[in-house]
């Protein structure tokens, strides 16, 4: 088995991340492999091209099938597990996921950096656009984004609890870059992101983080279905981390 030292995607130096950057790619990484039991199971779709189901990582690791399947989603979200599902056959039951690593080599990678001239673009052509129709462009290429991002890590969206789909969407999020994590106190529901890979981009043009709003809904609606995203606090805004809050 192919095994090489981690590091983070877009920068072969660490030396050359930010500390928001650096926070961003421990969160991430912490976040899918913090677990040692989900490390072992990380593993072991590795030893099988073909992929694992939930009922082989139970009995390899003498897990309930839920817990198992946890663990799964948990590193499908991130980006390290592709996820197929097929149907039982005569159509009754649940479906069957397999899980098959994203790659040949066992590699921890979390992309962290902006392109910082693509950035600077998008800002220039959003701010040649009434405020309004670019908030709207900026928020539909997130959507649309979003639902990309819930495709390749979960097809079965019907199965997952609103609660389930914030937290897959904080996880996926974070792999790319937003070191977000999703948050239930106080009766609100919402994703906290404290670190945007978008960098200062935002604060000379703030309405890029409707892209964000855009990515958080354009998930959910994949993995639950229609939510509403607001962002309530924001670095534009002044604070030191970005929050949108997030309803049925």
């Amino acid at each position: 088995m192919d095994r090489t030292n981690p590091s983070p995607a877009g920068s072969s130096d660490p030396s050359n991340l930010s500390p928001t950057e650096f926070a961003s790619a421990v969160t991430a990484i912490t976040s899918a492999f913090g677990d040692p039991t989900r490390r072992r199971i990380y593993l072991l779709a590795h030893e099988h091209p073909d992929g694992i189901t939930a009922s082989q990582a139970d009995e390899a690791f003498d897990l309930h099938a839920n817990v198992a399947r946890h663990h799964l989603d948990k590193l499908a979200s991130g980006g390290y597990l592709d996820v197929e599902v097929s149907k039982p056959s005569g159509g009754a039951g649940r479906p069957s996921k397999r899980y098959t690593s994203t790659q040949a080599g066992v590699r921890l990678e979390v992309s962290v950096r902006h392109d910082d001239i693509l950035v600077a673009l998008l800002a220039k052509a959003l701010a040649m656009l009434p405020p309004e129709a670019a908030e709207q462009m900026a928020e539909e290429v997130g959507v649309e984004y979003g639902r990309t991002m819930a495709e390749s890590m979960d097809p079965s969206a019907t199965q997952r609890s609103f609660r389930g789909a914030l937290h897959a969407a904080a996880d996926a999020l974070s792999s790319h870059g937003f070191s977000a994590r999703a948050d239930e106190s106080g009766g609100e529901d919402q994703i906290i992101t404290e670190h945007c890979p978008f960098g200062d981009a935002v604060i000379e043009s703030p309405v890029i983080c409707a892209v964000d709003r855009g990515m958080v809904r354009g998930i959910l609606s994949e993995l639950f279905g229609p939510t509403s995203a607001d962002i309530s606090s924001s670095r534009p805004q002044g604070d030191d981390i970005c929050v949108t809050q997030v309803s049925l």
